[in-house]
């Protein structure tokens, strides 16, 4: 029996035919054969080759001598239109000039060609501010009102005592000092309507509120058994001389009755009264206490 042949590579001649010189057609048809009937298996593609950069030659003369960049300061070469390091434009464009605060207000905040509209802008702001002084001048009793009236709300207050007290007419037992003394179950006592009861203060103050004790006691049944005011007039006189007059009505209930104010600069307070409750004979009108409070 004879032995199996040894495989032979295809396209790789034997080495009993590859030194024959006369075997050179049977080893191509042997490695032809063999390529045919052998299957080929699966391979993997290639990987793709990055083209390396071509870099430009760059001559001798070309020194970057030309305006820094104004970004990061690399000097570059005349012409440039970029910054060859950062890319930052060269040539900035010129920022214009900030307008001032009253251009940025309509209508002037437009902006014009050369003079067009000058004159008309110089003309609204002149009559604008003469406008706002003639204002200034006009309103400004007002505005100062409204200026103390906002501190007298925010602000504090502390009672003050007058310095002096007199009436233009009293009943006996009843002076016009029982008026200020502190105590409401002593009164000064007015035998009739029309009576004043004036307190007087050594310095100007700003007066913002006076409180008021009406009838003979705070107790109810002492209080409807006396003459009590229900109706008076406010006489307020300042340093300069100027009387500010106020009416102001009472409730007829024991208990103190305020009354808000709001004057700069009080010298003396007068109270006279126009009308009581529960007058009879014998029966004076009573205010047992009278407070002023400044402001702080």
């Amino acid at each position: 029996m004879r032995p199996a042949p040894t495989p032979v590579r295809p396209g790789v001649p034997t080495s009993a035919t590859a030194g024959a010189p006369g075997n050179t057609a049977n080893a191509a048809d042997t490695a032809d054969t063999a390529d045919t009937d052998e299957p080929v298996g699966a391979v993997q593609p290639a990987r793709p080759v990055a083209r390396r950069p071509v870099v430009r030659p760059v001559a001798a003369d070309e020194a970057p001598d030309g305006p820094p960049c104004p970004a990061c300061g690399t000097p570059n070469l005349p012409g440039r239109k970029f910054c060859r390091r950062c890319a930052a434009p060269l040539q900035v464009r010129e920022q214009p000039a900030a307008l001032p605060w009253w251009r940025t207000v309509w209508p002037f905040r437009r902006r014009v060609r050369g003079g067009s509209g000058r004159a008309l802008r110089r003309t609204l702001l002149v009559l604008a501010v003469a406008g706002l002084v003639l204002a200034g001048f006009l309103f400004f009793p007002l505005g100062r009102y409204v200026f103390e009236d906002v501190r007298d709300k925010l602000g504090g207050t502390a009672e003050i005592s007058p310095t002096g007290v007199s009436a233009s007419a009293a009943a006996p037992g009843h002076p016009a000092s029982a008026a200020i003394d502190g105590l409401t179950n002593k009164y000064w006592g007015a035998p009739a309507l029309g009576a004043s009861l004036t307190c007087s203060f050594g310095t100007p103050f700003r007066l913002v509120g006076i409180v008021v004790h009406t009838g003979v006691s705070k107790e109810p049944q002492e209080f409807r058994r006396g003459a009590r005011p229900t109706r008076a007039d406010l006489l307020v006189t300042t340093e300069d001389g100027k009387v500010h007059r106020k009416a102001v009505t009472f409730n007829d209930k024991p208990g103190k009755q305020t009354v808000r104010m709001g004057i700069s600069d009080v010298r003396s307070v007068e109270l006279v009264l126009r009308e009581a409750a529960g007058q009879g004979e014998g029966r004076p009108v009573a205010v047992g206490e009278v407070e002023f409070f400044r402001r702080t």
